[in-house]
């Protein structure tokens, strides 16, 4: 089954070239091309990222932070100029900048340091249907250390955080609203002003997941207003290993170190020892030097390119999809019209997994499963879903292939 090239062209100008050539992994060993539809899980990796991360690990390569010879020196400023260009990237300051091994660790990282300090019995913290479990669990966590109440806004029937019910639902009681600004099942995007000005009204803190929202759409944390936004490098086309906590400087200045050891310190005696300020208090021993450089290379290709370029080109392959599946009658859609790069479904009469199998089998790679938001699985009353998701490098031929596919997946299920 093909697409029609008038839809794939719709809002999108012909692209000057093709950017899934900048990406190694897609070009099979018998040159045939792999349709990869799980960039919502991870992104491939350009070769400008590569060839970064490869320098800084090689001819580059030293220590930071501890080093007088000249190479440290050079990679101190590298890895400082990475900070740098993440602040410059989500619009917020170079001190305002941790570097964790991703989303997971920055929410937990504000779970136990701001969440420890500031949270007590009787404060409650808001969160939605669709969380990851990365934005769930660690909240549970401080639950058990602190006796909070964790509540859960529903969602609307498109699968959109349904923000008339938070709003019904905040109270001076809640201390910090969580909440993604892309959902990594449904694709739906937060009104993330209105959620601010939800929040800050009863005196809560808004943190955003944005893993799901940097590799596709502008985002300037000073213009929205939230208090800490958290991200991965790997889903943003940069390496695993290191990702991103931005906070607000005064939240960061009054909260205590997560973790010890060296780097994060002032003064060490066996008396008494004395914390650096923030960033360096929250990055505990050698840090991810080499991934920050990559992380650095991958916000150069995206900004290169241009993320509302990059969000108009995935915005048609959704439309497409959805379009296609919409005219089976044994597809059932999940998420709203507008989603942001992801397409979730289910196919009747077949598992998600088995699905996943058959496709496999022909060079196309879907994510199949709860996606690490079995709360959001429970809600929508399935145990699993199917979900293709785009990247800057996807064209209509994965659809065609995913379609083909399915067809396939049918034949063979009767």
């Amino acid at each position: 089954m093909s697409i029609p090239a008038s839809a794939a062209a719709a809002t999108l100008p012909a692209p000057s070239r093709d950017f899934s050539a900048d990406f190694p992994g897609l070009r099979l060993p018998d040159g045939g091309r792999w349709h990869y539809l799980d960039t919502a899980a991870t992104a491939m990796k350009p070769q400008a990222v590569i060839d970064a991360t490869v320098r800084a690990m090689g001819a580059d390569y030293a220590t930071v932070h501890r080093g007088v010879y000249a190479r440290s020196a050079e990679m101190t400023l590298a890895y400082e100029a990475a900070r740098r260009r993440v602040a410059s990237f989500i619009g917020g300051e170079e001190h305002e900048i941790v570097f964790t091994r991703g989303a997971t660790e920055a929410i937990n990282l504000v779970a136990q340091s701001w969440g420890r300090g500031q949270l007590r019995p009787g404060d409650r913290v808001l969160l939605s249907q669709l969380e990851h479990h990365s934005n769930i669990v660690p909240w549970q966590l401080i639950q058990r250390e602190t006796g909070i109440a964790i509540d859960v806004c529903p969602l609307t029937r498109d699968g959109c955080i349904d923000l008339d019910a938070a709003e019904a639902m905040l109270t001076p009681a809640h201390k910090l609203v969580a909440f993604a600004h892309v959902s990594n099942v449904l694709g739906s995007v937060l009104d993330v002003r209105r959620a601010v000005h939800m929040a800050h009204r009863v005196g809560a803190k808004l943190l955003l997941d944005g893993c799901q929202a940097v590799p596709r759409m502008a985002v300037d944390v000073a213009a929205l207003g939230c208090d800490f936004y958290v991200f991965s490098a790997h889903k943003l086309y940069g390496p695993t290993g290191i990702g991103a906590l931005w906070a607000r400087s005064e939240l960061l200045a009054g909260m205590p170190p997560w973790q010890g050891g060296g780097a994060m310190i002032d003064r060490v005696t066996f008396a008494k020892t004395t914390f650096a300020p923030p960033p360096a208090r929250f990055e505990a021993g050698t840090p991810a030097i080499i991934e920050a450089i990559g992380l650095a290379s991958a916000i150069d290709y995206v900004e290169n390119i241009g993320v509302s370029r990059i969000a108009a080109h995935e915005a048609v392959l959704v439309r497409t999809l959805r379009d296609e599946l919409r005219r089976r009658n044994d597809v059932t859609l999940h998420g709203p019209e507008d989603a942001s790069g992801i397409v979730s479904f289910t196919l009747e009469g077949v598992h998600p997994h088995d699905l996943g199998t058959i496709l496999d089998e022909d060079r196309v790679a879907i994510r199949a499963g709860h996606h690490c938001a079995q709360p959001l699985m429970d809600y929508l009353g399935v145990t699993a879903t199917a979900r293709a998701s785009f990247g800057v490098y996807s064209d209509d031929s994965d659809i065609s292939a995913l379609l083909r596919g399915i067809e396939r997946t049918r034949r063979i299920f009767g």
